[in-house]
């Protein structure tokens, strides 16, 4: 989305609202958080308030990824770890593997992933490639 997608009226005001900037504290990220929470289960949001969600995701992630680091794991323990977090299973990550034969031998280490499966599984995870190495 460009920068002329946006009202920059419209896109002041909600960032004058939810002042975004790098999140230095538990408080300052707690109240983030809530902030991208509310603008995150928006029926059908603005473009303005997509960007804004876009932005404070990103200081939430940096500040979690400072605090509290993912542990260095191998790359099937890694992935069982992601889908513990999120109340995955293992049919959840077909999309990423194409099938669930192989999708059960990465997750089980009996395979390690391909270059193009960590690929996808960073984009699934939003999280760094680098993980699954």
């Amino acid at each position: 989305m460009g920068l002329r997608a946006l009202n920059p009226t419209r896109y002041g005001e909600l960032c004058a609202g939810a002042l975004p900037k790098v999140i230095a504290s538990e408080r300052e990220f707690d109240r983030m958080a809530q902030t991208l929470e509310r603008l995150a289960f928006r029926p059908d949001p603005s473009p303005e308030e997509t960007a804004l969600a876009e932005l404070l995701a990103r200081l939430v992630q940096d500040y979690d990824d400072l605090r509290h680091p993912l542990p260095a794991l191998p790359p099937h323990a890694m992935i069982r770890f992601l889908m513990e977090q999120r109340g995955l299973r293992q049919a959840d990550l077909l999309p990423v593997f194409g099938s669930r034969s192989v999708a059960s031998d990465v997750v089980s280490g009996k395979r390690e992933p391909s270059k193009m499966h960590i690929r996808r599984l960073a984009e699934f995870f939003q999280v760094p490639a680098e993980l699954f190495l």
